[in-house]
This record gives C-alpha cells, sequence and structure tokens, in this order.
C-alpha cells in the first residue's frame, strides 16, 4: 500500500524491540521494504531469527530483555558495530495479564509494568546517545488502554498511561537536540497478546461484553499502516484508529462512564468467575496472556 512519505527510511538503521511476531515484526519487513536496515531485540529468540531471515541481510536479531540494563547495552553495542549507529528506536516490547487486581498473581502484574513502562525507559535510555547523534526518532507504543482504564487491566492501563506521560515528557527533553518522540495509541489489534486475552475463559466474555467501538478488534494491517505512516512522517501522536485522537478529548468523562457500566457489564460475575479459575488452574497460569508473556515471566 503506498504511503505519503515524508521522510524516508532508505538506508536508516531501526531498532525495534519485541520483534518476534505481531505489530514488531510486521513494521520490519515494512520498513526494512522501505531500505531500512532491522534491529531487531526481544526475548524470542528463535521467531525473532525467523523474521530476520525472512527479510534479508539488511536485518540482524538480538536476543535482549528490555528489563535488563546488561543485556540492552549488549544488543544497542552489536547494532551500532553491526550497522554503524541508530537512527530510530521503536519501543514495541510490551505484555499483558489477565486478572483482577485482588486477586491476581503478584508476579504476573508486576512483570506487565517492568516491561510495558520500565522497558520503554530502558530501551530509551541506552540507545538514546546514538539517536541523538543522528537527530533521529524515538516512538513508544502505548495504548487504548491509556485513555480507557477498563477492568481487568489496572496493570496494563497504569503501564501504558505511564507510557503515554513518559514520551511527552521525554518530548519537550529532546526538541532542543533536534529528537523527535512519538507515542502510538493503538486500540485493540488481532495479535498473539489480543487472541490470548480473547481465549481467557473468564476475561474474554468481559472483552466481549465492550460496547461499539472500543470493543472492535481491528486486522494487523490498519496499526501497520498507522505505524508506518507515523514513522515516515515522525509523528508526535499515532492513533489506530484515528478516531482515537478525538477519544482522548473525552478522557476526563470517561472513568466514571466505565465504573457506571461495569456494574452491569459482568464485572461482578467475573471476578467470581476468575476466582474459581484460579482454584482451578493456579494465579500465575491463569494470569499469563499470549507466548510474549510467557517468555517475559518464565525468567522469573
Amino acid at each position: 500500500m503506498a504511503l505519503l512519505q515524508n521522510t524516508s527510511v532508505d538506508g536508516k538503521v531501526v531498532l525495534i524491540t519485541g520483534a518476534a511476531r505481531g505489530l514488531g515484526a510486521g513494521l520490519a519487513e515494512r520498513l526494512a521494504a522501505r531500505g531500512a536496515k532491522v534491529a531487531l531485540v526481544g526475548l524470542e529468540a528463535e521467531e525473532q531469527e525467523k523474521v530476520a531471515k525472512r527479510i534479508g541481510p539488511n536485518a540482524h536479531s538480538w536476543e535482549a530483555d528490555v528489563t535488563s540494563w546488561d543485556a540492552l547495552e549488549r544488543a544497542t553495542a552489536g547494532v551500532v558495530d553491526r550497522f554503524g549507529g541508530i537512527d530510530i528506536v521503536v519501543a514495541n516490547a510490551g505484555i499483558a495479564s489477565t486478572g483482577f487486581t485482588r486477586s491476581m498473581d503478584r508476579t504476573a502484574f508486576e512483570k506487565v509494568i517492568e516491561v510495558d513502562l520500565l522497558g520503554v525507559w530502558r530501551t530509551f535510555r541506552v540507545t538514546l546517545p546514538h539517536v541523538i547523534e543522528r537527530r533521529g526518532y524515538l516512538l513508544a507504543i502505548s495504548s487504548l488502554a491509556a485513555i480507557t482504564h477498563a477492568p481487568g487491566m489496572a496493570n496494563y492501563a497504569a503501564a501504558k498511561a505511564g507510557v503515554e506521560a513518559f514520551s511527552n515528557s521525554l518530548r519537550a527533553e529532546l526538541a532542543h537536540l533536534g529528537v523527535k518522540v512519538g507515542v502510538a495509541h493503538p486500540s485493540w489489534i488481532r495479535t498473539d497478546l489480543v487472541e490470548s486475552a480473547d481465549a481467557h475463559p473468564v476475561f474474554g466474555k468481559l472483552r466481549a461484553s465492550l460496547p461499539g467501538l472500543i470493543g472492535k478488534t481491528y486486522p494487523v494491517e490498519v496499526a501497520l499502516d498507522g505505524l508506518e505512516s507515523g514513522i515516515l512522517r515522525r509523528a508526535r501522536t499515532i492513533h489506530v484508529p484515528r478516531w482515537l485522537g478525538g477519544l482522548k478529548l473525552l478522557r476526563a468523562f470517561l472513568p466514571p462512564i466505565i465504573e457506571i457500566g461495569s456494574r452491569f457489564r459482568g464485572v461482578p460475575a467475573a471476578d467470581r468467575a476468575a476466582l474459581q479459575d484460579i482454584e482451578e488452574r493456579g494465579a500465575f497460569e491463569s494470569a499469563v496472556n499470549g507466548h510474549g508473556g510467557r517468555a517475559a515471566t518464565k525468567q522469573d
């Protein structure tokens, strides 16, 4: 699909975290097709290698946990050694868990915040000297969850709202250095993360009850179109779909609306069902979500 190209990525070095599958892998393939050299950084080494091989010589994979300073330092050094520098960083690595705050496995709850928020900070901090040198671009992947704080998503919503706030502050800090900072808000995208949540015996039903556009799931290609276009424009905000930009204007009114709706949309029953699921499968199995989430938490 031809997109309006204001800034070329031809010859640019793009580092993408969480590039084994989903948005990270798809974005790497698209940007490489535009002539970028793509560095894939993440935990799922075998899957990332497959992505790198599909792309060809302009792609290489580095195994690294975005919560580990040492691992990120090694991966970044490897990228610079191989490609000569870094122009663009996409902090895409993210996981989710399923559960209510009062009963969710504590490790699974905290790991989401560690990966989704602290992982962005650590990725940017380690790569910033190289991006500053090239007056480049940083893009953090936030979420619809940063705008609509739904029940059963307390840790994810907190992390993604933090990513948005962090990116806004960072943008002001780096403007005088010629570095642009963007934050993306995808809605529900049909990735492994969302499909795993939908398959959960309790929270899949709860998400299915979300009304209208708030609960609609979009194809991966829709998100990739928005992200690709945004990177080419060095955009400060990317909304997928675009109506999320308008939803931001209403965010002060959303929490009480969600609270009222939650009383009548199955939260009390889901709370009881979540406790039963934990009793049957254990707190960890009830909470862990998707291949990425399992890979991130298996080390703990």
